[in-house]
């Protein structure tokens, strides 16, 4: 059974970084696809980014290309989301979530079967 443990939310002024980790425990094999989605209040939950696990393949929501990098420490069993530029409309909790499927199955938040509990980023 997968368990993710997400850390490194808390608040930061416009344009700041932050960095966010996500430990994937109790899981004998990577989930074929990490990523990361975000939701903020009254707002529809948002895909962000995911990393097919084997083969390296990443894609991200336009909102946060060129801005967002997802990597993986395979040794550390470890994802991350590093954020740079970040705006107030960046403020969100952020989920990371693990699938059984490649990326190129797991398109919406029903395709990922683990979540982690969330931690909250707040850009003001």
């Amino acid at each position: 059974h997968v368990q993710l443990v997400e850390s490194g939310g808390g608040s930061v002024e416009a344009g700041g970084s932050v960095r966010l980790s996500c430990r994937v425990s109790e899981a004998t094999n990577w989930p074929g696809c990490m990523g990361w989605f975000r939701q903020a209040p009254g707002k529809e939950r948002e895909g962000v980014a995911q990393k097919t696990t084997s083969s390296g393949s990443i894609s991200y929501a336009d909102s946060v290309k060129g801005r967002f990098t997802i990597s993986q420490d395979t040794a550390a069993n470890t994802v991350f989301l590093q954020m740079t530029n970040l705006n107030p409309d960046d403020s969100a909790t952020y989920y990371c979530v693990a699938s059984a499927l490649s990326c190129l199955m797991a398109r919406t938040a029903v395709d990922f079967g683990y979540w982690g509990q969330g931690t909250q980023v707040t850009v003001s």
